[in-house]
């Protein structure tokens, strides 16, 4: 499937420009960062703040309205905002009650929202966070904690809204979300592969006559694959697995939403729902409202959800409460026009990171220099960005795709704050810059994450020149933050995989220079990813495929060996 767009990197930009503007008379785009904005919100009240990767339209920017969220950050394609852009996204539609963030469960968002969390607590904002975790075939209700975010955003997030239009407190309001969320049940399947806009291949294939069962919402595989059914059999077993977790009881009363993936038609909603229907009128249970649309999609994946609210006479007034929005409504609107917000008029900054390196190698390295620092992380850049593909094929083996396309965003990024970079100051604080680049551009938890590679290594005492001594000191903090915000250890299957015995390598011969210390480390760090095509994962979006994902190697570990690698390459001269 070729899609008609122009550069695959300009693809959220673009799109949001087109969507705010068909829909002006609701939004405006927050001027330095991908934030829509409502622009007739409620004053007085706690905002709501939803988001998370672009791609499944209308979520989340088209949940933004009356009754409904006060904001959206929109990251990357399947890919979370970014800590910076959730936080300004945040500010801006703060009125001083405190922000409440509604997202999907998934790495990447948890990470990048719990700093922009941290980030606003600092300046002095409450905050408060529901993680939709509504996917009973991604984890075991006891494990409740790990299941992911589908369709069943909406309902949390039209229970959310309603809940901070009533005016409650900031914890009121996350008590009644999260019993929405408690309370909301979700199974997938897909027929076909969602492709990612500026990337050849689909995400994954399916045999003929197959479907994937337990699919998640960014495309990534579900928890197996099964033959081909009718319509009535699939929601047999879709209906039989939410049923055992939910424990539905006689006289239950429940809100239905059947939700295509994206190509899916409403042919073959309507026909899924007259079955469900029946299923749901044999166990007694009554349909308070229903629902058949395309809200939490993936681009065109094939494929739908069944997603059940059970409610209670709380929730059931959240759910009558109006609320409208261009592509989302229920009830008749209800409020008064409302002032518009002053439309505030800031220029985007554009990046340089199209334009030609300049740097000078020098003819051997004892220690880096901040001048150094900058021409071999230029270098590093450029070797990632064209490592895309790669990265793109290995995500789309066990992920959802995206990996290469965030690595080379983020690159970008270091590479066109390389061409600005002071150099007089310290080496350390160059690595800063490009790590703090790669957080606020990457999105997902790659972003977080290789953001901090460079980042936390270079926070603490700042350093003029780095030997080998000090770089693999600054890796080894790099490792430890890295292992205290996301968790992984090694034979999880991440990138810590490569990085842990790179760091124990580079420590060994941190005494024989630049040089052979970068070769013993990317040594390491290339048979510690090779080594994760052995292992299960533990984390991100592989952890559900179990041993359906031995065999290939995690897409980080190879951006984290590259580095290394492309480090190595510069020093020696190769």
């Amino acid at each position: 499937m070729r899609k008609i767009i122009n550069a695959p990197e300009n693809v959220v930009k673009e799109s949001l420009e087109g969507f705010i503007g068909a829909n002006a008379a609701f939004y405006r785009k927050h001027p330095k960062v991908n934030g829509v904005l409502y622009k007739r919100r409620r004053k007085n009240k706690v905002a709501l703040v939803i988001g998370g990767g672009s791609g499944h339209e209308p979520m989340f920017a088209g949940f933004v309205g009356e009754g409904l969220a006060d904001a959206a950050a929109c990251g990357g394609i399947f890919a979370s905002p970014d800590p910076a852009t959730i936080y300004e996204t945040a500010k801006a539609v703060n009125e001083g009650c405190g922000v409440l963030f509604v997202y999907g469960c998934y790495a990447g968002d948890n990470l990048n929202f719990d700093m922009a969390e941290e980030m606003l607590q600092k300046d002095g904002i409450p905050t408060a966070h529901v993680r939709v975790q509504d996917d009973v075939a991604s984890a075991p209700r006891s494990e409740r904690e790990k299941r992911r975010g589908i369709a069943g955003d909406v309902f949390v997030v039209k229970t959310a809204g309603a809940a901070c239009d009533a005016g409650l407190s900031l914890e009121e309001v996350t008590r009644i979300t999260e019993k929405a969320n408690e309370r909301t049940y979700s199974i997938g399947v897909a027929t076909a592969s969602a492709q990612l806009p500026g990337v050849e291949e689909p995400i994954f294939t399916l045999e003929e006559g197959k479907i994937e069962y337990g699919m998640g919402l960014h495309g990534e595989k579900g928890i197996r694959r099964v033959d081909w059914a009718p319509m009535d059999e699939l929601v047999n077993n879709m209906y039989a697995e939410i049923k055992k977790d939910a424990a539905f009881e006689k006289g239950d009363e429940v809100c239905v939403l059947l939700n295509s993936l994206g190509a899916t038609t409403i042919i073959e909603l309507s026909i899924a729902f007259r079955h469900l229907k029946k299923l749901l009128e044999e166990d007694g249970i009554a349909i308070y409202d229903s629902e058949l649309n395309n809200y939490c999609t993936s681009q065109e994946m094939g494929g739908f959800s069944i997603t059940l609210l059970k409610l209670d006479e709380e929730l059931k007034q959240c759910y009558d409460h109006p609320c409208r929005s261009p592509y989302y409504s229920k009830a008749p609107l209800s409020g008064e026009e409302r002032e518009e917000d002053k439309v505030l008029d800031v220029a985007e900054t554009e990046t340089a990171a199209g334009e030609a390196s300049a740097y000078v190698r020098k003819d051997s390295y004892e220690a880096l220099d901040a001048e150094d620092v900058r021409a071999m992380l230029l270098y590093v850049s450029e070797k990632l960005i064209a490592s895309e593909p790669m990265l793109t094929k290995a995500d789309s083996e066990i992920g959802d795709g995206d990996h290469g396309l965030g690595m080379k965003t983020g690159m970008m990024s270091v590479k066109s704050a390389m061409q600005k970079v002071a150099t007089d100051g310290c080496a350390s604080d160059v690595f800063g810059e490009a790590g703090q680049a790669m957080l606020t551009s990457m999105g997902g938890a790659s972003g977080v994450i290789f953001g901090s590679l460079f980042l936390a290594g270079a926070q603490g005492e700042k350093k003029k020149t780095m030997d080998a001594k000090a770089l693999a000191e600054m890796f080894e903090k790099s490792l430890q933050a890295i292992r205290e915000r996301g968790g992984a250890s090694v034979g999880d299957k991440t990138m810590v995989d490569a990085l842990s015995p790179a760091v124990d390598a580079m420590k060994e011969a941190a005494d024989k220079g630049l040089a052979q210390m970068l070769t013993e480390g990317e040594k390491a760090a290339h048979a510690g990813s090779d080594a994760t095509k052995d292992q299960v994962a533990k984390f991100g979006r592989a952890r559900t495929l179990g041993e359906r994902a031995l065999g290939f190697a995690d897409a980080g570990s190879i951006s984290t060996w590259l580095i290394i690698q492309a480090m190595r390459d510069f020093v020696i001269g190769e």
